[in-house]
């Protein structure tokens, strides 16, 4: 049989069709994963893993989604808008309405000194604290952390007199004299060290691991997404490596996708100097195993400890219950 000129230009159209109609319906058959979080410098590596290719590298298409408060994030992810959110660790705890709700995956970052108690300079310790005003974020991470710092002293929140105020708000009420210390982050720390009054008691370097961001998500999407979440962890390594070797090039890139009040990438360098971010093998290590588990189980047990305690836990869970290892298996 001759073949022809005609027929070979044919056959090499048709092959050419076929496989690009494979390579659409690959791109088609993508799963969308939709990540909500707060504007915070340490989700700055999703910006640079989904702007350097790293997500798509991993097959992943996933979308991000500035929501500032928690109650919004997690009717988000209760409702299906949302697959993940990107909180602190002891979040996920405060809206568990049923025991096994929630998947925790990997640990982000760390706060290494982003966080911190301010107050008048006549206190000088957390204990100090005692009879005075205190102004800390009800039902928030600032509120655990605060716990978190009194458990050894003896003292408990109720010998406090403490107003409800974000960590922001909290942090100008201090520097204004309207309270006599705050629960707060950058750039108030920095500001309140400025003022005649005020000085830092304590930080979050005293407390590694305790404050930082994880991964919240349903059990059964972790279940039933363990690859991706792998490919989604490998991803973050990837732009958390880059950002090591590219600062300049990296915060650009963060601070602009992070936007809000850090969108100046020297802003968002000025707070990422007190946030530690994790790779791929510190995260592993920090997880570790349902035998061998590492410090993030005593990180989880003290939030169920405090909120707990405080009355703020709807139900009973266990740190080993939670931790979603499969992602680093």
């Amino acid at each position: 049989m001759t073949i022809t000129r005609e027929f070979k230009h044919a056959l090499s159209v048709g092959i050419l069709a076929a496989v690009v109609a494979v390579g659409v319906a690959g791109t088609a058959a993508a799963e969308t994963i939709r990540i909500a979080h707060a504007t915070w410098a340490g989700f700055g590596p999703l910006y640079l893993a989904k702007e350097k290719g790293y997500f798509k590298k991993h097959g992943l298409d996933v979308e991000l989604n500035v929501m500032e408060e928690g109650p919004l994030r997690f009717a988000a992810l209760r409702g299906g808008q949302v697959d993940i959110v990107s909180t602190s660790p002891d979040a996920g705890l405060l809206f568990m309405k049923k025991a096994g709700e929630f998947k925790y995956v990997g640990m982000l970052d760390q706060s290494y000194g982003a966080d911190g108690v301010v107050a008048n300079k006549d206190i000088k310790t957390v204990a100090d604290l005692k009879g005075h005003s205190v102004a800390v974020m009800k039902g928030s991470v600032s509120e655990y952390w605060l716990n978190l710092l009194l458990l050894p002293t003896g003292v408990k929140e109720s010998d406090l007199d403490t107003v409800d105020m974000t960590p922001g708000d909290a942090g100008a009420a201090f520097v204004a004299k309207k309270v006599d210390a705050a629960v707060t982050w950058e750039p108030w720390l920095s500001r309140a060290k400025k003022t005649d009054h005020g000085n830092v008691i304590v930080d979050s370097t005293t407390t590694p691991g305790a404050l930082g961001d994880t991964l919240v998500m349903k059990t059964d999407y972790a279940d039933s997404h363990a690859e991706q979440l792998k490919g989604l962890l490998e991803a973050w390594s990837e732009a958390v490596e880059f950002a090591r070797q590219n600062p300049d090039e990296a915060n650009k890139i963060m601070a602009a996708g992070v936007g809000g009040w850090l969108k100046d990438p020297k802003a968002f360098g000025e707070v990422l100097a007190s946030i530690q971010f994790y790779d791929l093998k510190q995260m592993s290590a920090f997880v570790g195993t349902p035998d061998k588990p590492g410090p993030f189980q005593d990180v989880l047990a003290n939030a169920v400890k405090i909120w707990a305690g405080l009355g703020k836990m709807k139900v009973d869970t266990k740190p080993s219950d939670i931790i979603f290892y499969k992602a680093f298996q």
